[in-house]
C-alpha cells in the first residue's frame, strides 16, 4: 500500500488566492505541468539580490534537477543548500473578449518550493547526468560515448526535493459581462502551440545511421508537450 500523500501541503507560500477555483496541489495536476515542459525559471535570493534563471528540467519522483556550468558564482552558493523557486507555464490560447478587462489567456502553470542544493555524491550526480539525456530521449544515453571526468566536473547538477506546490490552469472560452455579449465586436479564443519541425540532420553523420524509432514521438507536427509527456512516461517505465 502506497502511504505517499496525493497532494501538497497547502501552506502561505502555495495557496492560490486569487481564482481559486483554478487551483490544484495534488501530485498528478502539479507533475503534468511540469512534465509537459522542458524549460522552467528557478528564482533564489543571494545577499539581498534576486536571480531568476532559465534553464532545462527534469523530475524525478518528487525530485527536480537542472544543471549549470561549475564555474557559476552563484551556483556555487548552493553548496549548503538555499530556498528555491522553480516555475514552469505553457500557454495555451489568447481569449479576446468584449472589454479590454475580461481579455485573458489559456494556460497551465506549476510553482513549487524547495531547498536546491548541489549534487556532490558521484554516483548520484553521474545517473542525473544521465537523467537529463533520457528524460526527453529514453535511452538515449545508453548509445552515447560516456562522459569524460572533465566534463563532469564542468558540470552542476542541482536538486530540489518539491515541498509545496501548486498549480493553475485555465483552460475555457470567453467569459464576458452578461450585458456585454451585445457588443458588436469579435470575440474568441485563438489556440496557441508549440509544434516540432522537420529534423535537420547532422551533414556529418556516418552512413547508415539512421534515426532511431523511438524519436518518433518527436515527428513533425507532433505537439510539444505531448511529446515530452510521453517521453516522461517512458522515461519512469510507463510505456
Amino acid at each position: 500500500m502506497n502511504d505517499t500523500p496525493a497532494s501538497f501541503p497547502t501552506t502561505s507560500r502555495n495557496r492560490v488566492k486569487r481564482l481559486h477555483e483554478r487551483g490544484s496541489y495534488d501530485h498528478a495536476a502539479v507533475f503534468a505541468v511540469l512534465d509537459a515542459g522542458l524549460l522552467c525559471h528557478v528564482a533564489y535570493t543571494f545577499d539581498g539580490q534576486p536571480y531568476c534563471t532559465p534553464t532545462i528540467h527534469w523530475r524525478e519522483d518528487d525530485m527536480l534537477y537542472w544543471h549549470g556550468s561549475s564555474a557559476s558564482r552563484m551556483l556555487r552558493n548552493l553548496r549548503d543548500g538555499t530556498p528555491a523557486c522553480l516555475t514552469v507555464s505553457h500557454l495555451d490560447g489568447l481569449v479576446l473578449a468584449r472589454s479590454g478587462f475580461n481579455h485573458s489567456a489559456n494556460y497551465r502553470s506549476a510553482m513549487c518550493f524547495g531547498t536546491a542544493r548541489i549534487i556532490d555524491e558521484p554516483d548520484e550526480k553521474l545517473k542525473a547526468l544521465a537523467g537529463v539525456v533520457d528524460r526527453f530521449y529514453p535511452g538515449r544515453s545508453e548509445t552515447l560515448r560516456p562522459i569524460s571526468v572533465q566534463e563532469a566536473k564542468a558540470t552542476t547538477v542541482i536538486g530540489m526535493r518539491i515541498e509545496e506546490a501548486s498549480a493553475k490552469v485555465r483552460a475555457k472560452g470567453v467569459a464576458d459581462d452578461e450585458e456585454d455579449y451585445g457588443h458588436p465586436v469579435w470575440a474568441g479564443v485563438i489556440p496557441v502551440r508549440m509544434v516540432v519541425g522537420a529534423a535537420e540532420p547532422c551533414p556529418r553523420l556516418l552512413p547508415g545511421v539512421e534515426r532511431p524509432q523511438n524519436l518518433a514521438r518527436y515527428a513533425e507536427g507532433a505537439r510539444l508537450d505531448d511529446a515530452l509527456t510521453q517521453a516522461q512516461l517512458a522515461y519512469e517505465g510507463g510505456v
